[in-house]
């Protein structure tokens, strides 16, 4: 049997569960995941390998209007993967209704020449009409190669997925080892996960004003710990207050969730230590968002 590899970029709306599909998928908790839209700022690479294939994923962010600087950058991410791989993953949900947003999606993925596969998620909260009304919905466009439901929550359909994903790559070569399931650095995985317990902890008027920076990540010599330092900027001096909560108890829960998180990944306990720092409009500065990576 040949060995087929290839590169998959998986696309939609916010807030769809992208990132929940590729972490089932790979197995691991890569991309972090949020009930609050646009969570996925930098385009993830994980790598999924078995004895016969071998696919990396690009997780984008999701696809939306910019309102500044970073969501330029992350509008860019997201649309500039779409001729650069072997398949597309178009991920939707139970929304019955194109909004604008949707059809931005599939105005873009009409003007591509890479397959594009559709994703139904969370078909586990569709009644079996109310699916085949979405469905019907999105084939009569004719822009999609394959349709299936999934629940990539509950790992329904997701090997028939990954199935039809395998027949569509080109035969090729193995490009990362067997055991590597993601390019990123353990820094940025880090400093994603504690990002992740930030939305979750926070009110709707922070979460996106909110950037990690981990300063140091060392292990101890002489015991199996790793001491982290992380900084967490947001824009405003009252975001400041709500981040680090009253008596310090609100930041005390993220970085107690976000150890957990990290000593999981990491197979060590961890000393994790958080600052908040105040850069207004930072999200606006292009020196700041190279400087955190968004370039």
């Amino acid at each position: 049997m040949k060995f087929k590899s290839g590169f998959v970029t998986i696309i939609g709306r916010p807030n769809v569960g992208k990132s929940t599909l590729m972490n089932n998928i790979i197995g691991e908790k890569i991309a972090i995941m949020s009930d609050k839209p646009q969570t996925t700022r930098n385009r993830i690479q994980t790598i999924h390998t078995e004895k016969d294939f071998q696919i990396i994923f690009l997780d984008t962010p999701g696809m939306h209007k910019p309102k500044n600087k970073l969501g330029e950058y992350m509008q860019k991410t997201a649309v500039t993967t779409l001729n650069e791989v072997d398949v597309v993953l178009l991920v939707v949900d139970d929304t019955t209704d194109m909004g604008p947003g949707d059809q931005y999606i599939i105005d873009t993925i009409k003007n591509i020449k890479t397959t594009v596969v559709l994703a139904i998620n969370k078909v586990d909260k569709i009644p079996p009409e109310k699916f085949e009304k979405i469905y019907n919905m999105y084939k009569k466009l004719g822009v999609f190669k394959e349709i299936i439901g999934i629940s990539a929550l509950n790992d329904k359909n997701t090997k028939m997925l990954m199935d039809t994903i395998v027949e569509n790559l080109p035969e090729g070569p193995q490009y990362f080892p067997a055991d590597m399931i993601t390019d990123q650095p353990e820094k940025i995985i880090v400093s994603e996960i504690i990002r992740e317990k930030l939305l979750h902890y926070l009110h709707e008027e922070v979460p996106h004003g909110v950037a990690v920076e981990v300063l140091k990540m060392r292990k101890r010599k002489e015991k199996d710990i790793v001491d982290i330092s992380a900084t967490i900027y947001c824009e405003k001096k009252s975001h400041k207050g709500i981040i680090i909560g009253k008596n310090g108890r609100k930041l005390k829960g993220v970085g107690k969730s976000a150890r957990e998180d990290i000593e999981r990944l990491l197979g060590s306990k961890v000393f994790l230590e958080l600052w908040v720092k105040i850069k207004e409009d930072w999200r606006d500065q292009q020196n700041m968002l190279n400087y955190l990576g968004y370039k």
